[in-house]
């Protein structure tokens, strides 16, 4: 007899817990989607920002820095990062997954550039960071579409 009534019933009970639970989530998903918003390049593919300790904190100590980009499968592009305050990492993530990154470039700086084809077109983020634990300072980003010859 219990059983028959908990199951006529459990509609009552268990629709207002279901609401109850995405009532409460609502605000801890906002809040999330607040937390990690990286900066959009500008269409010219160029920024001069600043690295802080009010950036995203890295394991090692250091922080970065996220922008993102919209990239079309064949697109060859080169990034380029300096600073004169921090030794730079520069790396191009997709969906959370690293697809290329570089420490030092081939001119024996510790500034950070790489060149790469795109695969798959959709949105890229470009992470900067300071390696080790280095709190960063200004640095000059630069994503070119490198032209066919």
């Amino acid at each position: 007899m219990m059983q028959n009534y908990l199951a006529r019933f459990s509609c009552f009970f268990v629709l207002p817990a279901t609401l109850l639970i995405l009532v409460n989530t609502a605000p801890a998903v906002k809040a999330q989607k607040q937390l990690y918003n990286p900066i959009t390049l500008p269409t010219n593919g160029e920024v001069s920002d600043s690295l802080s300790d009010k950036d995203i904190p890295m394991g090692q100590g250091g922080f970065a820095r996220d922008y993102s980009i919209e990239l079309n499968a064949g697109d060859n592009i080169a990034i380029d990062l300096s600073s004169d305050s921090f030794d730079t990492i520069v790396t191009l993530m997709k969906g959370g997954v690293t697809v290329v990154e570089n420490d030092d470039g081939p001119d024996g700086t510790t500034n950070s550039l790489l060149f790469t084809r795109i695969k798959d077109s959709g949105t890229y983020i470009v992470r900067v960071r300071a390696f080790g634990e280095t709190a960063g300072g200004p640095f000059k980003l630069k994503v070119t579409r490198l032209k066919p010859i």
